[in-house]
C-alpha cells in the first residue's frame, strides 16, 4: 500500500468526489460509518461517550459519528471546540443534522471554563483536528488536550490524533494520546514513527472507498507491506526439484564466546529452504557446529578465536556475514577480500556493519544490491546521530541510493530501503523479538532466500515479513518476556505455511 502525503490525500479525496459523482458530505457519511463499525468494537453502551469536534472536516466526521452512535443507542455528549469563528460547510450541515435529533446533547467550548469533567469510565472520541494540521496547537485547545489526556478515559482518535501531523514530526507535546486510532486509507507516514507510539495507540486503517486508480498513480517513496504483497513473492517448489536447485549458502559468523550466533544463523538458513548450508567459523566452534547443526557443513579458520581468511567462494550462491565475528583487523581484511572477490548476493549484519562503520572506505566496495541489516544503533554508526526517526528514514534513503545497497533498518515496522530510494515498512513482529540472536535469525533467512535466487529486494522484503510473522506466532505461545531467538526459528515452518 502506498503511503501518501497530506497534499496527496487531499487530492485523492477531491478526485474521488469529482469522478465518483459523490458529494463530499456523503463521503464524510461513508467515512464516519466505517469509523463507527470499528469504534463499537471497543466501547460499551453502558459508558458515556464524549465526542470532541473541531470546526473543520474532521469535526464534521465527529458530528456524523455522534449521530450514528445515538441512532445505535449509545449515550453521547458532543462538544464543539470553538477555537475559531470559521467552520467548514460540511461541519455546518452535519451540526444542523445532529441538532435535529431530540436525544442529541451538544455543548460549546469557548474557553477553559467550559471544559467538561470526564468520568473515569467514560469514553472520549477525538475529532478536533485531522490530517490537514501543520502547526502546533495554540490557545485554550492546548489545555483541553492536556485535560483529555489526563482523564484516564479510553481515547479513540478519528483518522489521526489531534495535534499529530500526517507526514512530518510535531515536536510539541500538545497532542492527543489515543488508545486507538482508526484512520482512513491510504496510510500516513506518522503512524510508523516510534516517537508517535504514545499518541497513536493501537491503530488500524479503514478503506472508505477512495479512488484506488488515482492512488496508484501517485508518486511515493513509502509503502506499507501487506500479506497480499507477500504471497506472490514466495516461490513454489516442484515435485522433481532437488537440493542443487535451492542454492548453497555460506554463513560466515562467530568468534570465541559467540559461536551461538553461528548456530542461530545457520539453523535459520536451513529452515528457510537453502539446499545446502556451509559455515565458516573460528576453529573453536568446529565441534559445536558439527553437534548443534548436523545438517550444516563446517569450514574452520586456522585461527582458534576469530575469522581471518575465506574458503574458495566459487561453490557458494550467497553469503551471510557478520553475526558475532568481532572487529579484529584480520577479520576486517577477510571482509575486504569478500567484497572484492565475491560478486554474488551478500548479506551483512551485526559486527560486519560495525566493521563498515569503522572502515568507511569499504563502503565503496559493496557489490550492488548488497543487503545490510542494522538496528538503529548500528545504522547511526554508519550515518551519524539522528534527531528523530523521520530524519533517520531520510538518511536511510540517501545511504541506500548512494551505495546502491538494500538496507533493513530493524525495529517495529522495520524499514527496508532499496537502491532507488523506496522504503517499505513491515507490519509483522513484536517487542518480544528484542533479544540477542533475533537478528542472527534474520540474517540466516535472507541468506537462504538469496541462495535460492530470489531477487535481493524481494528476498529482503519477504524475509523481514516471515521473520516477524514467526515472532508473532512465537509470542502467542511464549509471551513477549519469555521469547528467545530459537523460538522464532521454531515457528518459521508455520510462518512459511501461513503464506503458502
Amino acid at each position: 500500500m502506498k503511503i501518501l502525503s497530506r497534499e496527496q490525500i487531499q487530492k485523492t479525496d477531491a478526485f474521488t468526489i469529482e469522478t465518483e459523482a459523490i458529494k463530499s458530505i456523503d463521503l464524510m457519511e461513508r467515512a464516519a460509518g466505517e469509523f463507527v463499525k470499528q469504534a463499537i468494537k471497543v466501547v460499551d453502551k453502558k459508558n458515556i461517550i464524549n465526542i470532541f469536534c473541531g470546526k473543520g472536516n474532521n469535526g464534521g466526521d465527529g458530528l456524523v459519528t455522534s449521530r450514528l452512535l445515538i441512532e445505535k443507542g449509545f449515550k453521547i455528549k458532543t462538544f464543539i471546540v470553538n477555537y475559531t469563528d470559521k467552520s467548514s460547510d460540511n461541519f455546518d450541515i452535519n451540526l444542523k443534522r445532529l441538532q435535529e435529533i431530540p436525544k442529541a446533547e451538544i455543548v460549546n467550548i469557548y474557553s477553559g471554563k467550559d471544559f467538561p469533567e470526564i468520568g473515569l469510565y467514560e469514553i472520549v472520541i477525538d475529532a478536533i483536528w485531522g490530517t490537514g494540521m501543520t502547526k502546533a496547537v495554540r490557545g485554550f485547545s492546548r489545555e483541553l488536550i492536556k485535560g483529555i489526556n489526563n482523564s484516564a478515559s479510553v481515547i479513540i482518535a478519528l483518522d489521526i490524533p489531534s495535534g499529530s501531523f500526517c507526514d512530518t514530526f510535531n515536536e510539541d507535546e500538545a497532542k492527543i494520546k489515543a488508545n486507538y486510532s482508526f484512520s482512513f486509507y491510504p496510510p500516513k507516514l506518522s503512524f510508523f514513527m516510534p516517537e508517535n507510539e504514545n499518541f497513536m495507540g493501537n491503530w488500524k486503517f479503514l478503506d472508505i472507498g477512495l479512488d484506488k486508480n488515482f492512488i496508484s498513480r501517485q508518486s511515493s517513496d513509502y509503502y506499507f507491506i501487506s500479506k497480499k504483497d507477500i504471497v506472490p513473492l514466495l516461490k513454489k517448489r516442484n515435485n522433481f526439484d532437488h537440493k542443487g536447485k535451492f542454492g548453497h549458502a555460506l554463513i560466515i559468523s562467530g568468534s570465541y564466546g559467540k559461536i551461538g550466533a553461528t548456530v542461530l544463523a545457520s539453523t535459520a538458513c536451513l529452515r528457510s529452504g537453502a539446499g545446502l548450508v556451509s559455515t565458516l567459523i573460528p576453529e573453536c566452534g568446529y565441534n559445536i557446529l558439527q553437534t548443534a547443526v548436523p545438517e550444516a557443513m563446517v569450514f574452520s579458520d586456522t585461527d582458534n578465536k576469530i575469522i581471518t581468511d575465506l574458503p574458495d567462494l566459487k561453490q557458494f550462491s550467497a553469503v551471510g556475514i557478520g553475526p558475532g565475528i568481532g572487529t579484529d583487523s584480520k577479520t576486517v581484511n577477510a571482509i575486504k577480500k569478500l567484497l572484492e572477490t565475491f560478486k554474488k548476493p551478500i548479506v551483512i549484519d551485526a559486527d560486519g556493519i560495525n566493521i563498515l562503520s569503522q572502515n568507511k572506505e569499504l563502503l565503496s566496495l559493496l557489490p550492488k544490491n548488497t543487503i545490510l541489516t542494522p538496528h538503529i544503533g548500528e545504522f547511526e554508526r554508519l550515518v551519524g546521530k539522528c534527531v528523530n526517526h523521520f530524519q533517520r528514514i531520510e538518511k536511510l534513503k540517501e545511504f541506500s541510493k548512494k551505495y546502491r545497497c538494500i538496507v533493513v533498518l530493524k525495529g517495529k515496522y522495520s524499514a527496508i530501503a532499496t537502491t532507488n530510494g523506496k522504503v517499505f515498512f513491515n507490519p509483522t513482529g513484536n517487542s518480544g523479538m528484542a533479544s540477542g540472536g533475533s537478528g542472527d535469525v534474520l540474517t540466516g533467512i535472507i541468506t537462504a532466500l538469496l541462495a535460492q535466487n530470489y531477487l535481493p529486494e524481494n528476498a529482503a522484503i519477504l524475509s523481514v515479513y516471515i521473520h516477524g510473522l514467526a515472532g508473532d506466532i512465537a509470542e502467542k505461545k511464549y509471551g513477549k518476556e519469555a521469547m528467545i531467538a530459537r523460538d522464532i526459528i521454531e515457528k518459521l515452518p508455520k510462518a512459511f505455511n501461513k503464506i503458502q
